[in-house]
């Protein structure tokens, strides 16, 4: 095939997928998004014109949705300064509502959720048909909801349903944006319902989509968290990210798993297994998922302060270029490692920003998972003291510190038998989960019979005769 026949070949590609992006004409074909996905982006002319902005929309568009993301922000750059063109262009309104849509949900792709919200508010602009305002929405909210804007996120959610469903489009045209920012919402509202209801539109939606269907697994394994049950959780987490599911899955979501992986991790007092987990992996640009907030749960809940606040000293310093959603925690957590340190007056302001942050954004409970009550709550009063107008949002915060907080004291179930070894303490954390003997074997990769005798080692310490008994102690000595 010749280079023009092949452009050419590209062009139509390009084109077919571009059509069915929005609503109400069927929905890309997987083998045209992936021949679109792997062909060479094009190359920006001197003036765009409809058909070059309809092969670049396709071009975003196809590498989001089949997280071909390697080039990351520079592709984005090479067409962009901030949402506007770095070329002139005499492009219609439609089109130009499809190329900023279709950047969009790249940035939201590649974790710059920034960027994402502003292309989707930027194409609902220009959106001049419904089909291209439904789009743009749900670009819009995704970004919203991955930037911790929960307000805005819901409106643009709101406004995107209400258009599908008066405008009758089939079930299975369902923005797989919509749903994702669906759950983010519901999971910043530790909803677990709506959680679970999001997961169940996925596999309703397109059930033969493997990107969706792994994303309505991960969902769950997220539930299966704020419901507490960390061991089906970290089972879930595990055999999603290890299995052959994984290379038809989006990158986000594999970074979400990998997070809650690591928050039940720490929730179990298996702190440096949840450093260990979280070590090869770096910050995506914008933050979308931060990988320096996920360590300084661990650091703090390993008594590492300086540490934490050497991990997240470039977050901080990045200020509006970082994902507010992830910045709020890091907030948090630096106040209390600076209370720790000896700092109050650190502690407080630092705290302040934090709280001032939730304000701005509509307020979330997750900041505050797995943080120390007291010592929370303590710093929150100081902060509140300070800055009068956080007094309306004292009573939230103190029902989420008690939702997803625990006790000062509570370092894990590590600390309840301080005879024990290394690797017993590692054991004990797994003892109040539901897993069998032979499936803690398999997670830790060794055999069945040096589980029992471990296992019978903890007993002998603690001087019980059952799991049962042993978890009843160990949660005893941890209250």
């Amino acid at each position: 095939m010749s280079h023009t026949t092949r452009a050419g070949t590209i062009r139509d590609l390009a084109s077919a997928v571009a059509d069915r992006l929005p609503p109400g004409r069927g929905i890309p074909l997987a083998r045209d998004l992936a021949l679109v996905a792997e062909s060479a982006p094009p190359s920006p002319p001197p003036v765009w014109t409809d058909a070059d902005a309809i092969v670049l929309a396709a071009c975003f568009a196809a590498r989001a949705r089949r997280d071909a993301l390697a080039e990351g922000s520079a592709l984005v750059t090479r067409y962009f300064d901030g949402v506007h063109l770095v070329r002139p262009g005499t492009l219609s309104s439609g089109v130009r509502s499809q190329l900023y849509a279709s950047a969009g949900e790249y940035c939201n792709a590649i974790g710059w959720p920034q960027m994402g919200a502003r292309f989707g508010t930027q194409a609902a602009l220009f959106a001049d048909t419904e089909p291209l305002q439904y789009r743009a929405l749900s670009v819009a909210a995704l970004g919203h909801a991955l930037n911790g804007e929960y307000p805005a996120a819901a409106t643009d959610l709101s406004d995107a349903e209400s258009l599908f469903e008066e405008r009758g489009w089939a079930t299975g045209e369902t923005s797989y944006l919509v749903l994702l920012a669906e759950a983010l919402v519901a999971s910043a509202r530790l909803d677990v319902e709506r959680l679970r209801r999001a997961a169940r539109r996925m596999t309703l939606v397109q059930p033969d989509d493997p990107y969706l269907a792994f994303s309505a697994l991960a969902l769950n394994a997220m539930a299966k968290m704020f419901e507490g049950d960390f061991g089906a959780g970290r089972a879930a987490c595990r055999r999603l990210l290890n299995g052959s599911g994984r290379y038809t899955s989006h990158r986000m979501v594999r970074f979400f798993l990998v997070c809650v992986l690591s928050d039940i991790m720490v929730a179990q007092g298996d702190h440096d297994d949840a450093l260990t987990t979280l070590e090869p992996f770096e910050n995506p640009e914008g933050h979308g998922v931060c990988f320096s907030m996920q360590r300084s749960a661990a650091l703090l809940r390993r008594g590492r302060e300086r540490d934490l606040l050497a991990e997240t000293e470039a977050c901080v310093a990045s200020g509006a270029d970082h994902c507010l959603r992830t910045l709020t925690p890091i907030l948090v957590r630096r106040a209390i490692a600076w209370s720790r340190l000896g700092s109050p007056r650190r502690a407080r302001d630092t705290m302040e920003a934090g709280l001032l942050l939730l304000v701005r954004t509509g307020g979330s409970a997750t900041p505050f998972l797995m943080l120390p009550r007291e010592e929370t709550r303590a710093l929150i009063e100081a902060a509140v003291a300070e800055h009068p107008d956080l007094r309306p949002m004292r009573s939230r915060l103190t029902a989420a510190i008690e939702q997803v907080g625990v006790p000062d004291a509570h370092a894990g179930p590590a600390s309840a038998a301080v005879a024990l070894t290394p690797t017993e303490r590692n054991m004990v954390s797994r003892l109040g989960t539901p897993l069998s003997l032979s499936e803690i074997a398999r997670e830790r990769g060794v055999s069945v019979n040096t589980v029992k005798s471990q296992v019978r080692s903890i007993y002998r310490k603690l001087g019980v005769r059952t799991r049962t008994e042993a978890v009843e102690q160990l949660t005893g000595k941890l209250r």
